[in-house]
């Protein structure tokens, strides 16, 4: 089955796929959901992209393409190989442990601290107890799995007024449809959809549903005890991140639900009738219909693997460019265990031989190839093995080219999936070359992800401000960022060289130098402390010394003294 049209967008790369050929229902047979009235039409193409990623991810590619027409799927050997090549990815982006860094803060335990260190140093102490309650750590790499593999992913905060903090939220990149205005100079959607389909439950007595969550940025409402004239107009709002200047917009919320039997054709996501909706309802007994959040942005952040090209929104999954190759190695597999059955048993002819009878049935038994068997042959006998193993061999070696080539296409390289050779590695500088276009991987991966971690804090901290939480005063917020561990490992020894050489020339601060030796993988958790550590062990080190000094001049005296004898002392008086 060939391309109904012609398409190049960003999941063009999937067109070979029998499931992605009619560009304007793809995957309308494999997955029905996709059908569905409400779902829009252009985002169907990412949906089913979305799928086929998973698919491959589950071991399941196969059975995908059988649901394409291709019967023969099924028999097809998957391995793990496609996870293996995501959680490689991610392992490698993510490094040993992540940090929230506030710039500014390295400087607060100086001896001349730059102006603004010491409320960079207490915004970041916040910000990681902020990450400890709310298992940062655990919510990137739920957030980042979904992005390495399927390029996409999102990540949802929200007031949480009796935690009086923050809560963050990992969402399926598939329940996130962005509303984008007529206005090209829009870095950010002014309305976002997160919304999903809840199944039918006969037991509670609950039909089929849809389910949307809504933010959305708009003017201010002003009604009831804000409304100082009493007539309903649009107002203004001065937020605590920045004092002295009203605006008048912010963001509403809307949680509703709709029966699918209600929706007509035509009624897709951003096109639900408001008057068939159900929306829920807060603990407080708030209804989630345009409620004002009190905040001026989307508390929505969306994560591409990538950087977009431009025009683009969506980022693109480590799998993309190695996918055929991916096919290509599962039906290489498949080849080879069956000529390996062939081979562990192989096929034997036999001319001569005399079978021996069922006594039941009266026919010639099967014969069995197993260990100790015995079969007679007569004097013209003969019997022949069919040898298979040269092909098996030309399998194998099929297999280990296309994981060198999915190795390189991918540019997790052979030395960054392990199955390079360490025999063939000459020196380390070697081993540095080899692993450069995975250093350019994560590089880039990383740099797609530095601003979008920078806005989640940045809206973390309005969060605060807006709960009004202890210890969050008015003011602009601080720039925070993630900060990554090395991917790949340092030579300590040479760093710690380094290091060594040039703060005791003078050219690099012991900030910066305790710093290096934490990146380069040396213990300790923060280079503050560990500032403060050995500045307060220097100082104990030469009040030690003046002491010993002063006792050892003391007793200098005291020894001039009694060799000098009482005449001379009774003289000196």
């Amino acid at each position: 089955m060939g391309l109904r049209q012609f398409v190049i967008d960003a999941w063009s790369w999937l067109n070979y796929k029998p499931v992605m050929a009619d560009a304007g229902r793809p995957g309308s047979r494999a997955f029905p959901e996709l059908a569905k009235t409400w779902m829009p039409p252009h985002e169907l193409r990412r949906l089913a992209a979305y799928k086929v990623l998973a698919s491959y991810d589950n071991n399941q590619a196969g059975q995908l393409a059988a649901a394409g027409g291709d019967a023969g799927a099924l028999e097809r050997r998957e391995l793990g190989d496609a996870a293996n090549l995501v959680d490689t990815a991610l392992g490698y982006l993510l490094g040993s442990e992540q940090k929230v860094a506030v710039e500014g803060a390295e400087n607060a335990d100086e001896e001349t601290p730059t102006p603004g260190a010491a409320e960079a140093a207490a915004v970041q102490e916040r910000l990681r107890k902020w990450a400890d309650k709310e298992l940062l750590t655990f919510r990137v790499q739920q957030a980042e799995r979904a992005a390495v593999l399927l390029g996409d992913s999102v990540m949802v905060l929200a007031w949480n007024p009796e935690k009086q903090r923050p809560t963050l939220r990992v969402y399926d990149p598939g329940f996130f449809f962005p509303q984008w205005d007529d206005a090209e100079d829009e870095d950010f959607p002014a309305r976002v959809h997160l919304a999903w389909e809840l199944p039918a439950d006969d037991d509670a007595g609950l039909k089929a549903r849809v389910r949307r969550v809504t933010y959305e940025l708009g003017p201010i409402s002003v009604s009831g005890e804000d409304d100082a004239d009493g007539d309903g107009s649009m107002g203004a709002r001065t937020y605590p991140w920045e004092p002295g200047r009203a605006s008048n917009t912010t963001c509403y919320l809307t949680d509703g639900e709709w029966l699918l039997e209600d929706l007509k054709n035509g009624e897709t996501l951003d096109r639900l009738p408001m008057s068939k909706a159900s929306f829920r309802v807060r603990r407080d007994g708030t209804e989630l219909n345009r409620l004002d959040l009190m905040i001026d942005f989307l508390p929505v952040v969306h994560i591409a693997n990538t950087i977009p090209d431009g025009g683009e929104y969506w980022g693109r999954s480590v799998l993309a460019r190695v996918l055929q190759a991916l096919d290509e190695l599962a039906a290489t597999d498949s080849d080879s265990s069956a000529a390996s059955a062939t081979t562990g048993t192989p096929i034997i002819g036999l001319a001569g031989a005399r079978l021996p009878v069922d006594r039941a049935t009266g026919k010639p038994q099967e014969l069995q190839v197993k260990a100790g068997a015995v079969w007679q042959l007569g004097e013209t006998g003969r019997m022949d093995a069919l040898d298979t193993s040269p092909q098996l061999a030309e399998l194998r070696a099929r297999v280990d080219h296309l994981l060198e080539r999915i190795a390189a296409n991918s540019r997790v390289t052979a030395a960054g999936l392990g199955t390079l050779d360490a025999t063939e590695v000459p020196s380390g500088y070697a081993l540095k070359l080899a692993l450069g276009p995975l250093d350019a991987l994560i590089g880039m991966m990383r740099l797609a992800r530095e601003h979008k971690y920078r806005l989640l804090f940045k809206m973390v901290q309005r969060l605060y401000q807006a709960g009004r939480a202890e210890g969050w005063t008015a003011g602009e917020t601080l720039p925070a960022r993630l900060s990554w561990a090395p991917h790949t490992p340092t030579d300590r020894g040479a760093v710690l060289e380094e290091v060594v050489k040039a703060y005791g020339a003078g050219v690099l601060s012991l900030e910066t130098a305790v710093a290096m030796l934490l990146e380069a993988g040396y213990p300790g958790k923060d280079a503050s402390q560990e500032v403060a550590r050995i500045r307060a062990k220097a100082e104990q080190e030469a009040s030690a010394r003046m002491a010993e000094a002063a006792a050892r001049r003391g007793r200098e005296d005291d020894d001039k003294e009694q060799d000098d004898g009482p005449g001379v002392a009774g003289a000196r008086e």
